[in-house]
């Protein structure tokens, strides 16, 4: 019976793959999933099923692990890599490895709540950020203390795909921290063919300690590099670090002078910038080894990686 069911599944969600690519075969796509039709019992979300929505504003009994939201949050992908957001006061981006160049989040987490931590056709979760801040998600530091966000007024997370790429948009109003309190957007944008994910942050406050980082992993190396015009710089990873075990590098791509220092913290490589209401831009990307045509060893990465710092060089953007 058991079998039976995942089998239906499977053939449902390989239809909603099947419409989602025949749309001009689009090599980009950005959703968020909750549930419908169940109830709240404390803070986890019983029975319903998963409904595509265009905005979400959190349910002020949402944490971690409550069930009603597909995959946890927002996630976003090109044909080459797809990523995920806790949207809970972790607050961390995750990876999802793809083993193919089509669309897979639609049928991501569709036959079990955490299923795709297991190795499927298309892939799988590959990054374990744990306590880490995962790959270029916010944070705020204080006294070598990362914050989180555990006190917000409301979030609410919003869905764009177009023919250029998709985009997600989430605004924490009154996200509060010590004794401060702003109004926080972040917007991700992905483009068709490309790993790197654009992330343009503003707060309406001008605060200490906003940062950015990379989650620390085993068996790794690490990266920095600055541009020939000193105006870019990478902070990367690379090694056998993902979940599978396997090669996995890991990147950020940021403006030297939005940074005003690097933070060797207890779980994660960390940037913080320096304190602004304007917006600052900033790139992530992760590369794994089973991807189509994939980076397979640190050479290649680091390769790659220097390719985009001469286009960041030149242009001034990716």
């Amino acid at each position: 019976m058991k079998k039976a069911t995942s089998l239906l599944i499977f053939m449902l969600m390989s239809v909603t793959i099947l419409l989602a690519q025949t749309k001009k075969e689009a090599k980009t796509y950005a959703e968020i999933s909750v549930k419908e039709g169940g109830k709240w019992e404390g803070r986890k979300y019983i029975g319903g099923t998963f409904k595509n929505v265009q905005q979400l504003k959190l349910a002020p009994e949402h944490t971690d692990h409550s069930f009603d939201i597909r995959y946890e949050g927002p996630g976003w992908e090109s044909n080459k890599v797809g990523y995920r957001l806790y949207l809970d006061w972790r607050n961390a981006i995750d990876i999802f490895g793809k083993k193919t160049e089509s669309i897979i989040l639609p049928m991501v987490g569709q036959d079990g709540f955490d299923s795709y931590h297991e190795m499927h056709d298309w892939g799988s979760d590959i990054l374990k950020a744990g306590k880490g801040i995962g790959l270029g998600s916010i944070d705020r530091i204080i006294d070598n203390k990362r914050q989180h966000f555990y006190e917000v007024d409301s979030t609410i997370a919003t869905i764009d795909n177009h023919s250029k790429g998709s985009k997600v948009t989430i605004n924490y109003w009154g996200w509060k921290t010590a004794n401060d309190k702003t109004n926080f957007t972040s917007t991700l944008r992905i483009t068709p063919d490309q790993r790197y994910t654009k992330h343009s942050i503003q707060s309406s406050t001008a605060l200490q300690g906003i940062c950015t980082g990379i989650v620390k992993q085993k068996n790794t190396a690490v990266f920095r590099k600055e541009s020939a015009n000193k105006k870019w710089a990478y902070l990367a990873t690379y090694g056998k670090q993902s979940l599978v075990p396997d090669q996995l590098g890991m990147a950020l791509f940021y403006q030297t002078n939005t940074i005003t220092s690097e933070i060797d913290g207890e779980y994660d490589h960390l940037l913080v910038f320096k304190p602004t209401t304007s917006e600052v831009s900033f790139y992530l990307l992760g590369a794994w080894e089973q991807e189509v045509n994939g980076i397979k060893n640190k050479e290649e990465f680091l390769q790659y990686l220097d390719q985009l710092l001469t286009v960041l060089n030149k242009k001034n953007e990716m």
